[in-house]
C-alpha cells in the first residue's frame, strides 16, 4: 500500500511541477535578507522563502508564515488575495498554528503531500493495512477536496467514506499522526495541521523572545540589520532570517532605510 500512495504522491507532483519549482536559479545565490527583503509578487515570496528555509535538524518540509509575506510584499491585501487564488488552485495550503497567536503557515500542497508520506513510512509496522488505509482516503477525498484550514466531524467522515468504511481508530490515527488537531472552541471542528511541527514551533515562540530581547537590551533598542542578521539564535533552530520577517510582518520591529544600510528597531507600544 506504501507504494500505491508513493506513486500517487509523484503524479500529484509531476502534475503540479511547474507551481512548485523556482523560475530561475537565483534563488540559490540569494544571500542577504539586506538586498532581498521586499518583492513585488507573492508567488516569487514565496518560492524564495522556500528555497531559503533554514536547514532544522527536524523531519519537516519548509514552510512560511503569512507574516513573513506581509513584511516582504507590501500590499497586505493583495498577498491575501493571491493567497486565495494560490489556495484555490491547488497550489498551497494554509494552516493555522497552535501558538496562542494569530500565525498561519503556508505550504506548498507538494510538499505536504511529501510530509504525508513521510508519516505513512513511519507507520508501516506498527499499523495493520486495513487501518493504514485512511492515509489514502484523506489524501484522496479530503486533502483533494477541502481547501479549507479547517473541516467539521460529519463533513471530515463523509469524506473518508468515498473510500471505504470510517471508523473512530482512522479519526484517531488521522490525530495522533499529525494531520489533524481539534479546535479547542468547537470540538466537533479539525485544524488540519503539519506532521511533526509541535518543536519547530516551540523553537519560534522562543525565538521571537529571544530576537526581541537582544533588541531591548540595545541602548536605543535597535540594530543594524546586516550584523544582526548574522547572529546566531540559542533557543530556536530557525535561523535570525527567518524570525526578522516573521517579527517586521508582525509588527513587533520595524525598517528605517538610513545611508548606511538598514536599521531593524523594536517598535513602540
Amino acid at each position: 500500500m506504501a507504494g500505491n500512495i508513493s506513486e500517487s504522491l509523484k503524479g500529484k507532483k509531476r502534475a503540479r511541477e511547474s507551481h512548485a519549482e523556482p523560475e530561475t536559479a537565483d534563488i540559490d545565490h540569494i544571500l542577504s535578507l539586506e538586498e532581498n527583503l521586499t518583492f513585488s509578487d507573492t508567488l516569487v515570496a514565496l518560492r524564495i522563502m522556500r528555497e531559503q528555509f533554514p536547514q532544522i535538524d527536524k523531519p519537516i518540509q519548509p514552510f512560511i508564515l503569512r507574516s513573513q509575506l506581509y513584511s516582504s510584499v507590501e500590499d497586505r491585501t493583495q498577498v491575501d488575495r493571491d493567497l486565495e487564488t494560490l489556495r484555490r488552485e491547488k497550489v498551497l495550503r494554509i494552516f493555522k498554528l497552535n501558538t496562542g497567536q494569530d500565525d498561519h503557515a503556508i505550504m506548498f500542497l507538494d510538499d505536504y503531500l511529501c510530509q504525508v508520506d513521510r508519516v505513512v513510512k513511519r507507520l508501516e509496522g506498527e499499523k495493520g493495512r486495513d487501518v493504514l488505509e485512511v492515509f489514502n482516503w484523506f489524501r484522496s477525498h479530503v486533502i483533494d477536496f477541502k481547501l479549507e484550514p479547517s473541516i467539521e466531524h460529519q463533513e471530515l467522515c463523509t469524506l473518508l467514506s468515498l473510500g471505504g468504511k470510517v471508523k473512530d481508530e482512522h479519526i484517531s490515527l488521522l490525530m495522533n499522526s499529525g494531520l489533524l488537531t481539534r479546535q479547542l472552541i468547537d470540538p466537533n471542528i479539525y485544524w488540519f495541521a503539519i506532521p511533526n511541527i509541535g518543536s519547530v514551533l516551540k523553537g519560534l515562540s522562543q525565538g521571537r523572545k529571544e530576537v526581541l530581547s537582544l533588541l531591548n537590551r540595545r541602548r536605543y533598542k535597535e540594530m543594524m540589520l546586516a550584523p544582526l542578521e548574522k547572529k546566531r539564535l540559542r533557543f530556536s533552530s530557525l535561523d535570525m532570517r527567518f524570525h526578522l520577517r516573521d517579527l517586521i510582518g508582525s509588527g513587533h520591529l520595524k525598517t528605517v532605510q538610513i545611508p548606511t544600510g538598514i536599521v531593524v528597531r523594536v517598535s513602540k507600544d
